[in-house]
């Protein structure tokens, strides 16, 4: 009950997923209530079966600023899911995070989304670099990754939790939660035909963000010792210097 009441209090009032459930609404429940859906969560859990209705997501499509109307691509899509299902992604984040940090699984240069990090911790790790090389009267060359539409381009097989580390519900749990994921686009009051996601991990999701993070952290183990790197979520940075440009070119 505590991680229930803990996940409830972090939450802000979004707009609900597909069965108009509200954060509000699950904050005003009586104990019993509350107590209830604290047992629904733990059979899910150790049940091993994810509810279907909870892996629908209504895609909204929100114009960019100052762009052509008649493109798709010029369109940011929304993901609203069930607020049910995040109040227990939240739940399992807050454990696998945990997890994570114990067994220190995410590079200690991936900044995004960690607790007493952000971006500006790229940025001043960028800076020193910099000044290091000007005091050493080297050249520096940094280059900067933007991923296109990585969360929805993702190689989900390489998400799940395959470290010995994780065992037991967890790995299932994921499994559970990212197989099977459909959306639908809505505009206005007008609804498309639903759409299976086969890759990636799921939009307007809590868990995506630690999964894909997870994932994506790996390739700053696999960088030479030469070249450093920091990264923010999926943007990636990455610089070397030297004597010579066009060796570090």
């Amino acid at each position: 009950m505590f991680e229930l009441r803990k996940a409830l209090s972090e939450v802000k009032d979004t707009s609900p997923g597909p069965n108009g459930i509200t954060y509000s609404m699950i904050r005003h429940l009586d104990a019993d209530s509350l107590t209830n859906l604290l047992n629904l969560f733990n059979r899910i859990w150790k049940e091993q079966v994810y509810p279907s209705q909870w892996r629908e997501a209504i895609v909204i499509p929100i114009l960019k600023p100052e762009k052509d109307p008649s493109n798709p691509l010029n369109y940011r899509p929304i993901a609203l899911t069930s607020c049910l299902s995040k109040t227990l992604e939240r739940m399992v984040n807050a454990r696998l995070v945990y997890q994570l940090k114990r067994t220190r699984c995410i590079p200690t240069f991936q900044f995004g989304f960690r607790k007493g990090r952000s971006t500006l911790d790229n940025i001043i790790n960028l800076e020193t670099q910099i000044r290091n090389a000007f005091v050493r009267r080297n050249h520096l060359v940094s280059i900067f990754f933007d991923i296109e539409k990585a969360y929805d381009h993702t190689w989900r097989h390489g998400t799940l939790l395959h470290d010995s580390e994780f065992q037991g519900n967890i790995p299932i749990f994921i499994q559970n939660f990212l197989s099977s994921r459909i959306f639908r686009v809505r505009l206005g009051n007008i609804f498309s035909q639903p759409f299976m996601q086969d890759e990636g991990v799921p939009q307007g999701s809590v868990l995506s963000v630690t999964l894909f993070s997870l994932h994506f952290s790996k390739i700053l183990t696999i960088l030479p010792s030469t070249v450093s790197a920091s990264l923010y979520v999926d943007d990636l940075q990455i610089s070397c210097q030297g004597s010579g440009i066009n060796l570090i070119e």
